[in-house]
């Protein structure tokens, strides 16, 4: 019964976000799963974690580069490529530590995806409020 209603409140949630506080969650999320596993490197069940945290990460920043790559991204073009460096690094990041895991491996990834997220989460100054509810950061809705 408890999960229903959390199920439910989930939903909700999900329907009543814009789509910027959607990017931002999922950042949030990913940098939370990595951040987990830093701190708690030494737990046997970290291992799992962290390949599911890292798996996370790549299918969240895979969708970042397919809309950033599209064109019909209203991203200008200049931060458009500045995200995609952002994203080759996180990958090179993803794979490095796929091959050689260490906690402070980790840090670079959840650094970027908490800043995000927090820059997702401000209004910019030009735009009104009923502007920015509705709009996002030209990236697809997630579903993870």
């Amino acid at each position: 019964m408890y999960e229903d209603k959390l199920a439910i409140y989930a939903k909700n949630q999900r329907t009543a976000s814009s789509p910027r506080e959607v990017e931002a969650e999922a950042l949030a999320l990913g940098a939370n799963k990595l951040k987990y596993c830093r701190d708690n490197w030494e737990s046997k069940e970290t291992k799992g974690l962290l390949s599911e945290a890292l798996t996370f990460n790549q299918k969240l920043w895979t969708i970042f580069q397919a809309s950033l790559g599209s064109k019909d991204n209203r991203l200008p073009k200049d931060l458009r490529l500045e995200l995609l460096r952002l994203s080759a690094f996180v990958d090179k990041q993803i794979f490095t530590i796929m091959a050689f895991p260490s906690p402070e491996k980790l840090t670079p990834i959840i650094n970027i995806n908490l800043d995000l997220a927090v820059g997702l989460r401000k209004k910019p100054p030009s735009v009104s409020a009923e502007t920015l509810a509705g709009t996002s950061t030209g990236l697809p809705e997630m579903k993870i």
